[in-house]
C-alpha cells in the first residue's frame, strides 16, 4: 500500500519543533522594543503626507510638535485652523516615547511647493532606543 501526504501525528511533530525553535530565537533576540522606531516611521508617514497634500490642494500645512504629541494645522480664512480631517488629526506619542531634545511646542510648515519654512531634526526616545525624524530644506523626509 503507497502511502501519499503525511499524517496528523507528523504534522504535529513539525509544528512542535517550529515553535519550540522560534521561542528559542525569540528569547535569545528579545522581543524588541521598537517604539521609538515605529512613532518616528508613523511620525514621518505623517510629514510626509502633509507635505504631498499641501502641493496637491495648493494650501500650507503646518505640523506641531510638543513633548506630549502632534498636530496639523491648514492655513485657511487668513489664519492657522486645526487640521481635523484623516489622517491630519493630531495624535499624542505613544506610551513611554517623548521627543528627547524639544522644549515647549514647535512648528514646521509646507507651502504649496512642499518645501519646509525650515529644517527640522526630532528625536524620539524610550529607555535607551532612539529614533530621529529629518526634515530637509528640499522638504525630503527620513528616518534614522
Amino acid at each position: 500500500m503507497q502511502r501519499n501526504g503525511f499524517t496528523l501525528v507528523e504534522l504535529m511533530v513539525a509544528i512542535s519543533v517550529m515553535a519550540l525553535l522560534t521561542s528559542i530565537v525569540t528569547l535569545a533576540t528579545g522581543a524588541g522594543d521598537h517604539q521609538p522606531q515605529e512613532a518616528a516611521a508613523r511620525f514621518a508617514s505623517r510629514l510626509a503626507a502633509a507635505r504631498d497634500h499641501a502641493v496637491l490642494s495648493g494650501q500650507p500645512i503646518s505640523i506641531w510638535v510638543s513633548s506630549s504629541g502632534y498636530g496639523f494645522d491648514r492655513y485657511a480664512q487668513g489664519r492657522w485652523l486645526p487640521f481635523a480631517e484623516r489622517p491630519f488629526e493630531g495624535e499624542d506619542w505613544a506610551s513611554g516615547v517623548k521627543p528627547s531634545n524639544r522644549e515647549g511646542r514647535q512648528r514646521i510648515r509646507f507651502d504649496s511647493l512642499g518645501l519646509p519654512d525650515r529644517s527640522l531634526e526630532l528625536t524620539l526616545a524610550s529607555d535607551e532606543r532612539t529614533a530621529s525624524v529629518r526634515v530637509l530644506a528640499n522638504g525630503e523626509v527620513a528616518v534614522r
